[in-house]
């Protein structure tokens, strides 16, 4: 348990929830019905693909694939808002979601059969996807991975080697954000008093970003919280002070908030 001079110190942080603004509004509500000073100032933005005929032909040629693999919510909620006319999603097709928020999505969008790392996983990533699709028979079966204009392409290396074949599909790009009034507000207040603010990454590009925003800056007073190991080494390269780790799940993100102390 937190002291309650810890406690104090974390509900004086305000956290910088810096996931797309889609996933933001979940945390920082989330956040906020913990007893944290939470606001959204996301660092990524993301945008339909320009053209979908890719997409549509994914769609069409969905009932000889053997799993679809979203990489992301963005990439489930992106892939359904561009389903064309009169397709549909085959009732017993498998899905594979690398954690819950994907699945939530996916839940939401009326997809059943669903895939993903077990709840008590270290992470929720492709390597704790895997451990639970490496057992399923691969030779000769078809598998779409449903992702951004970028991303890793580990898990579909995994298939691959497993003899399936893999194609990708770009449901959406991602770039650094276009920030209005009050974003800017947010980052400014985050750079004039490093102490009182916590950044929340759950992406390496998140923090590419940041530094992008203010360049030459000196991170040293700074804190920052990630959900995986990638993302605090990556926050840890950019100088922030204070880089702690946990799993991205509200309890356990909570929690970690709640043990720092002065």
């Amino acid at each position: 348990m937190p002291t309650s001079g810890a406690a104090d110190v974390a509900a004086s942080l305000r956290v910088l929830v810096t996931r797309p603004a889609a996933q933001a509004r979940e945390w920082v509500d989330g956040l906020r019905a913990a007893g944290l000073d939470a606001q959204a100032l996301p660092l990524i933005d993301i945008r339909p693909v320009d053209d979908p005929t890719e997409l549509h032909a994914a769609w069409q040629g969905l009932g000889s694939v053997g799993l679809v693999m979203f990489v992301s919510p963005n990439a489930a909620e992106q892939f359904f808002a561009q389903r064309p006319p009169g397709a549909a999603w085959p009732a017993a097709l498998q899905a594979a979601s690398p954690g819950p928020g994907t699945t939530r999505v996916l839940r939401a969008l009326g997809v059943v059969e669903i895939v993903e790392p077990a709840a008590d996983a270290a992470q929720f990533d492709s390597e704790a996807l895997w451990m639970q699709l490496r057992t399923q028979a691969w030779a000769g079966r078809r598998v779409l991975v449903v992702r951004g204009t970028s991303g890793r392409d580990w898990l579909a290396e995994r298939l691959r080697e497993q003899g399936a074949t893999v194609s990708l599909a770009c449901a959406y790009g991602r770039s650094a954000p276009l920030l209005d009034d009050a974003g800017c507000t947010l980052l400014q207040a985050a750079l004039d008093r490093p102490a009182q603010h916590l950044w929340f990454f759950s992406s390496s590009e998140a923090v590419d970003h940041l530094e992008a925003l203010a360049p030459a800056r000196n991170w040293a007073a700074g804190r920052a919280l990630a959900t995986h190991p990638r993302i605090a080494a990556r926050a840890r390269a950019l100088g922030l002070g204070q880089v702690l780790e946990s799993r991205p799940a509200l309890a356990e993100v909570v929690a970690c908030i709640q043990s720092i102390a002065s």
